[in-house]
């Protein structure tokens, strides 16, 4: 340990490592990275009858506490990420809406700034080269195919951020832009797609390896159609997203995904729009307005959902106390599975020393009592 390195030991609780929980135990922070078990130091934090689990990592996320990171200032982002760290989120990716490409080109370059200087894991388009069909909360005069050399623009204008793009495959220029993603280093999501589980089978073997908040914005699974849903179940190279906050998806679709993708396919996002961490109201999703009523995001033309008002620690709650996944299923999905996907596992997803300290503390109930990003307290677990 560095002398000027400062020291942070958490004992007592039950600690969710990569290999099971750990029942009383202690870990120790030494300045921004997880220094591991050290038995007989004197605790910084008793936290006996809480949880400790990795710091949780979004891969779709639009904005949260009424600011949206559509609008393209480093104000408005950095609020989207501090209303969603108070809830756990320690790494996140900022997700787009469907918008002109001059003004998704300013957005992606005003982004990543911010993912350059650490505060995002980087962008995320979805749109505008989805289906009209299946647009959901999309403007639909701002939509187009996904000509390859427009994809391309969008990503330059991230200037190497550029993590995922959500893109119906079966669209004019939808195989050749897989490709040029998946070339590029840059996740193909298929999401917001009319395509046929054979056209998705195509767009897999291109190279698209994320459904994009699997079940929604797709045709259902059918008996003599299977659609895209089952060809994205049933691949071994594809990772499925899910929003579970109990309105976008039923609880036994959401066993379905378990059962046949498995933990280690599944990611949890919260798809959250402005209105995260915020009440019920009046709010702008890129070019187009939602109201939110009993926490539910739709349109306020056409009615429908649009986005969510979910924080990870809800869909933590829920997954375990709902939906009675083990806790550890829960924490792959939440953490390790997206920090794979983003390629930082070898600094995030996992309670391990050598990582970054990312971490949430959860009481009984599994609320939040405490975020670490970096060693640094977001929320501490003494501050109420």
């Amino acid at each position: 340990m560095s002398p000027t390195s400062e020291r942070t030991v958490l004992t007592g609780a039950r600690v969710v490592l990569p290999d099971g929980v750990a029942e009383d135990a202690v870990l120790t922070v030494e300045g921004r990275r997880i220094a591991g078990n050290v038995p007989g130091e004197r605790p910084t934090f008793e936290l006996g009858g809480h949880w400790i689990v990795p710091g949780f990592v979004d891969l779709h996320v639009h904005g949260g506490g009424g600011a949206s990171f559509s609008s393209g200032t480093a104000e408005e982002a950095l609020k989207v990420v501090a209303t969603h760290r108070r809830h756990g989120t320690t790494t996140m990716v900022a997700s787009t809406v469907t918008g002109e490409l001059s003004d998704l080109a300013q957005q992606a370059a005003a982004l990543s700034e911010l993912a350059e200087q650490g505060d995002l894991a980087g962008v995320h388009f979805e749109g505008p080269f989805i289906s009209a069909a299946r647009c959901g909360a999309h403007d639909p005069e701002l939509l187009r195919d996904p000509d390859p050399t427009e994809v391309r623009k969008l990503v330059d204008a991230a200037r190497g951020t550029a993590r995922m793009m959500t893109l119906a495959p079966e669209l004019p220029g939808g195989l050749e832009s897989v490709r040029m993603l998946a070339d590029s280093g840059v996740i193909a999501a298929v999401g917001h797609t009319d395509s046929t589980y054979e056209a998705t089978a195509q767009a897999v073997e291109a190279g698209a390896s994320v459904a994009t908040h699997l079940f929604n914005a797709m045709p259902a699974l059918g008996h003599r159609a299977p659609g895209p849903v089952a060809a994205l179940l049933e691949d071994e190279r594809v990772t499925v997203e899910l929003i579970n906050d109990g309105t976008h998806l039923h609880p036994a679709a959401l066993e379905l995904a378990f059962h046949r993708a498995g933990a280690d396919r599944v990611a949890f996002i919260t798809d959250a729009m402005g209105a995260a961490g915020m009440g019920d109201g009046v709010y702008p999703l890129g070019p187009l307005e939602v109201e939110v009523r009993d926490g539910v995001a739709r349109l306020t033309e056409g009615g429908s959902i649009a986005g969510s008002t979910l924080t990870l620690d809800e869909a933590f709650r829920r997954a375990v106390t709902v939906d009675g996944l083990p806790v550890e299923d829960a924490v792959r999905a939440l953490s390790a599975v997206p920090a794979r996907l983003l390629g930082v596992a070898d600094r995030t997803g996992s309670l391990e020393a050598g990582k970054d300290a990312d971490l949430v503390v959860l009481d009984e109930a599994l609320s939040v009592v405490g975020v670490m990003r970096r060693g640094e307290w977001a929320v501490r677990p003494d501050a109420g």
